[in-house]
Formats: C-alpha cells, structure tokens, sequence
C-alpha cells in the first residue's frame, strides 16, 4: 500500500492504541512515532452485548468499549482536519468494532485498513505489512 506523505497510521487492538505518521512519501514510507492523548474506553457506546452471570463477558464488553473511544479519538481529529489521509490496522475483532462508531468524515479520510494485531511489533514489522497490502 502507497501511503502519501503525512499518511496517520492507526495501530489498535482492544487494549492497546499506537499512532505513527508517513513522514517519507509514497516511494520510501517511514514511519514515526505520533504522541497522542490516552484514549479511554467509551462506556457510552452499547454493541448490543450485555453481561450478566450466566454470561460473564466483562473482558470483551471492555476491549469493545476500548475500540469505541479509539474512533472516537480519531473521529474528532478527521472532524477537525487534523488527519487528511488515515489508515487502520487492527486485530480483527477490534476492526469489526471499530467500524461500527466511524464517522462520515472519518470514513472519507480512510484510505484503507488491515485485519492484523500488529500491536506491540516493530515500526519495521508495521512498514512491512503496509508495503505488502
């Protein structure tokens, strides 16, 4: 995947959350370390999943809740214009998520997105998935 300069590489999974920025171009990408604020759960959005005794389910109501405030964050920072172009890489079950709570203009800046858990694994590991999608 070509990923224009400036590109905002979103690293995710139900626990964890990186940011990263193409600071080469298209024909050499480079990633770098983007700091952001703490992302917290997003206790106001339901998927629908409720636990209860029978069921125990607090670990994934958790990991959803996560994956909700993760696009919450960046559904902000498209509204604003800080994120022209922006793609996602996330364990699966976080993607499916994920893509409940994207907003219009979050999706209009997406460029694409990657079905892996990437989290905790090297920027080079990261390039490298990025180059052979």
């Amino acid at each position: 995947m070509k990923l224009p300069k400036g590109t905002i590489v979103a690293v995710a999974d139900g626990e964890k959350f990186n940011l990263f920025r193409n600071v080469g171009d298209e024909a050499g990408m480079k990633l770098s370390n983007v700091k952001h604020e703490a992302v917290e759960a997003d206790a106001g959005t339901s998927t629908g999943r409720q636990s209860s005794a029978a069921n125990p389910d607090h670990g994934q109501a958790s990991e959803d809740q996560f994956s909700a405030g993760i696009v919450q964050h960046l559904n902000q920072e498209a509204l604003t214009g800080k994120i022209e172009n922006l793609v996602i890489i996330a364990a699966p079950r976080a993607l499916g998520e994920m893509r409940q709570h994207y907003h219009k203009a979050l999706s209009a800046v997406l460029l694409g997105e990657l079905a892996k858990d990437l989290t905790g694994h090297s920027l080079a590991d990261v390039e490298k998935a990025l180059d052979a999608a």
